[in-house]
């Protein structure tokens, strides 16, 4: 008899490995994320173009202060001059006058150049505040340039009977607070509209991977 020889041989075969499924995505789009910050200007830029708008604006308001103020008018009289009761009530229009040309053009351009400025954060309000003094300052210069004539002089000069203007001339030193006043509050209004909360980050760090367990 002859016996049969059988050979057998294992055949093993290979196992790809299961994908394990806490596999962390490659990539994964954060959401929050706090803006990229806009590149400063150089300082100097910020303040040359902060005094020259301020220092053009102040001879505009100098000049409009002076072509537009209501003047009181002296009536000549053997004394010098006289205001009577109507003439008391515009006794004090220059103050009123400087005090709204002054306000509105700080508002303006103290709204303008803060945000114009944003990047630089608390220090572009003090350098719009500083802008808006001198632009207060030149203001005045100028409109006491054009229209401050000295009164006596010019009551000597007129006949009985005759009116004369009020010089110029600011009663109280208020009125130069109302460009800085502008200035601040269109500071105030713009960083109040456009503040923000600082951004949260809303994903979940992944969790790491895990190995699949093995098979038998």
């Amino acid at each position: 008899m002859l016996g049969v020889m059988r050979h057998t041989v294992g055949v093993s075969q290979s196992q790809s490995p299961q994908p394990s499924p806490y596999v962390a995505p490659s990539s994964y789009e954060q959401f929050g994320a706090p803006p990229v910050a806009e590149p400063r200007m150089p300082w100097a830029k910020a303040i040359v173009v902060t005094v020259v708008v301020f220092l053009v604006a102040g001879v505009v308001a100098g000049w409009a202060w002076q072509q537009f103020s209501p003047l009181a008018k002296y009536t000549v009289d053997e004394q010098g001059g006289a205001l009577g009761e109507e003439q008391m009530t515009r006794i004090f229009g220059p103050d009123g006058t400087y005090t709204a040309i002054g306000f509105v053009a700080a508002l303006v351009l103290g709204a303008a150049l803060f945000w114009w400025l944003r990047n630089y954060g608390p220090w572009s309000v003090a350098i719009v505040a500083l802008g808006a003094c001198l632009g207060s300052g030149v203001c005045w210069g100028v409109g006491m340039l054009l229209g401050h004539d000295p009164l006596n002089p010019r009551l000597r000069a007129a006949r009985l009977g005759d009116l004369v203007a009020a010089p110029l001339e600011l009663h109280t030193w208020t009125p130069l607070v109302s460009w800085l006043i502008g200035a601040a509050l269109a500071c105030a209004i713009i960083a109040a509209t456009t503040w923000r909360a600082e951004p949260v980050a809303t994903t979940s760090k992944p969790a790491a991977s895990q190995p699949a367990p093995p098979v038998d």
